[in-house]
């Protein structure tokens, strides 16, 4: 299980077992936030708790923040899929480096092409440092 939190520890999460890869994308909010992020479904894979502030982008997508720090936890799908599932990625960036360090790095393209990009062989610490 890997945990992470927002500077001041009031917005929380949890990510049951090690995601497969951190998805880094350069759409025009992502490269703007310098996240990394984890998915999986709200209250499956993924728990998140503490308040948050949302910005809403377009229909689908609220990036949640902490009020008091300001740091980018997590966003989450506005809608629920047809099974019911809510979608959601944390930011691993306020996990500890050591949990995630070797984790690989999925780049996806959301500014021009809306596509996975292939692996390069770098993971979250090549982006830390």
């Amino acid at each position: 299980m890997l945990e992470g939190s927002c500077h001041c520890g009031a917005v929380r999460w949890r990510f049951a077992g090690v995601p497969e890869g951190a998805t880094a994308c350069n759409c025009t909010v992502c490269r703007r936030y310098g996240v990394l992020w984890a998915y999986d479904h709200e209250g499956e894979g993924i728990t998140v708790s503490g308040p948050t502030q949302k910005y809403i982008r377009g229909k689908w997508i609220e990036f949640h923040f902490c009020p008091t720090c300001g740091c980018v936890a997590y966003w989450r799908g506005q809608q629920p899929d047809d099974q019911g599932r809510r979608r959601i990625a944390v930011n691993l960036r306020l996990a500890e480096p050591d949990g995630v360090a070797r984790i690989p790095i999925d780049r996806f393209d959301g500014l021009d092409t809306f596509k996975d990009l292939p692996r390069d062989g770098r993971c979250v610490a090549d982006y830390w440092y």
